[in-house]
């Protein structure tokens, strides 16, 4: 028997979430596949596995936008193990109920799973702004250190009440000079924790990178901090150009990450490389919380293997950890030989 069998989500209800009024699902400990065509929920029933699981979306960056239309909030319930979880999402209030319980906060919650989400869309990770890699590199660091959030939630915070000063008519530099401390020592603290995390899944993405393309290919990243390296100087420096802009310019809302395949900018990469490139950093990310944490993180892989060709597609498929339960939307089968050892549910 999989040692991993009761680390895994079993059971998923859902009320008011997306195109679901209400919605029910059971999943096994290994490979799940849900089947239908699109515009019918598949990537919904993902994303509620993982807004379940992490309290947080990898499509949306407020989860009032999940809420079904004309509804006050919605419901994500289900069982991790033995864990019963239960989250509420209102316009006016949020609900945390573990194995019966109301929590308070939502560090005990974050303990109990982790999870790495593949999409059709992660090819915007190398084409796309930098936010997007920022989202990459903090669901991750949420995910390896528990530290994480409290330092990005106060950093965001400072950055916002500064930007608000910053809006006004006749800014009022006292005011605004009062948040700079706060978003010094927090966004320092932000930057260093992105820079480890980058170092630490280096080798990691590289050696799934080298995996699931099958050829000699290096692949690096570099860190590109939004300050140079001094926080402290660039705010104060960059001073004139904030009141210009009516904005902070500095700092780590302006982070980066660059990839370089054989020292060569990812950008001048074929689509098949970029592809390869972001699905070896999605597994190297899985690889690194599974060596800190045991158990390896729920895999959800939306819609993915339709864009791969076959070689890629079965390099992944052997790549991905055996212990892992896989969550995996497809609009049908055929692509996949052997799928007879899996639960497959089927919408429309």
């Amino acid at each position: 028997m999989n040692s991993n069998a009761n680390i895994s989500i079993s059971r998923l209800q859902l009320r008011h979430f997306r195109c679901f009024e209400q919605f029910e699902a059971e999943f096994a400990p290994g490979v799940n596949f849900i089947i239908g065509p699109n515009a019918h929920g598949k990537t919904s029933l993902l994303e509620a596995v993982c807004i379940l699981l992490r309290l947080q979306s990898p499509r949306v960056s407020q989860l009032a936008r999940v809420v079904q239309h004309g509804r006050r909030g919605f419901v994500t319930d289900g069982y991790f193990g033995a864990r019963h979880l239960q989250f509420y999402y209102g316009t006016q209030r949020k609900k945390l109920a573990l194995d019966g319980v109301e929590l308070a906060g939502a560090r005990e919650w974050l303990q109990i799973a982790r999870v790495m989400w593949f999409g059709n869309d992660d090819i915007e990770l190398v084409r796309g702004s930098a936010e997007k890699r920022r989202r990459f590199l903090d669901f991750v660091a949420l995910q390896r250190d528990a530290t994480y959030r409290p330092s990005l939630r106060a950093f965001e915070h400072a950055l916002r009440s500064r930007n608000h000063l910053l809006k006004q008519p006749s800014p009022r530099w006292r005011e605004i000079a009062a948040f700079d401390a706060p978003l010094i020592e927090h966004g320092n603290t932000v930057s260093a924790a992105r820079a480890a995390l980058i170092e630490e899944l280096q080798g990691e993405a590289d050696s799934a990178h080298h995996a699931i393309s099958g050829k000699r290919e290096s692949l690096r990243m570099e860190y590109a901090r939004g300050d140079a390296g001094d926080f402290a100087a660039a705010l104060a420096a960059a001073k004139t150009e904030d009141a210009r802009l009516r904005q902070t310019t500095t700092g780590p809302h302006r982070d980066d990450v660059r990839f370089l395949l054989n020292n060569l900018p990812s950008d001048d990469a074929s689509e098949g490389q970029q592809r390869t490139l972001v699905l070896a950093l999605k597994l190297g990310a899985a690889r690194l919380l599974e060596h800190h944490f045991g158990p390896p993180p729920v895999l959800l892989l939306d819609d993915i293997f339709g864009e791969l060709d076959p070689a890629r597609r079965n390099a992944l498929l052997a790549a991905l950890p055996d212990g892992a339960q896989k969550i995996i939307t497809t609009t049908h089968l055929e692509w996949m030989p052997n799928f007879s050892n899996s639960q497959v549910l089927q919408l429309g």
